[in-house]
């Protein structure tokens, strides 16, 4: 799932827990970046449920069913939505995930079929996978990479946008 120009240079790719504070608060900052580097820097959105997250799982299964019901914009949608009603750390109330669905434009019996049937946790499982085996061990956990060259760098943790900025210049 990507935001901003597929053919841009650099890659900002963010292993994201949805019941994740810190990632919450660098959703918004991922989201200036791609602003102010328009054509520069996609972000490309994996999943990466922590344990202690016991409904992050289901939460990025509904993205997954977003994303199977409304293309790229649909993930997306559902993914700011779940970021802005969540208190974090488990404490949305999964039952309303349809509502959410329902919000941001999706049909609501096609989303619950789709969550219902969890057909999506093995795409979540392996976004959390491939994170393991790039070294991503906390959440958020960023990946920038130069798709030019190949070179990447793991970025962990919420950096604020200035300090985002200096590491993608740096690269740039």
């Amino acid at each position: 799932w990507v935001r901003g120009d597929r053919n841009a240079r650099i890659a900002l790719i963010e292993y994201s827990d949805l019941e994740c504070p810190f990632c919450k608060r660098f959703h918004s900052t991922a989201q200036q970046v791609v602003d102010e580097y328009e054509g520069q820097v996609m972000w490309v959105y994996r999943h990466f449920p922590l344990e202690i997250h016991s409904k992050a799982p289901k939460e990025a299964e509904a993205t997954e069913c977003a994303g199977e019901l409304a293309g790229n914009d649909g993930f997306w949608l559902m993914v700011d939505k779940i970021l802005e009603v969540s208190p974090t750390n488990n404490g949305l109330d999964l039952n309303i995930l349809p509502d959410l669905a329902e919000e941001v434009g999706l049909n609501r019996a096609a989303f619950v079929d789709c969550l219902d049937s969890s057909r999506m946790a093995e795409r979540v499982d392996a976004d959390l996978q491939s994170g393991l085996e790039a070294g991503v061990t906390g959440t958020p956990g960023n990946i920038l990479l130069d798709t030019e060259t190949g070179q990447a760098l793991l970025i962990p943790g919420a950096y604020p946008f200035d300090e985002m900025q200096q590491i993608i210049d740096s690269v740039l």
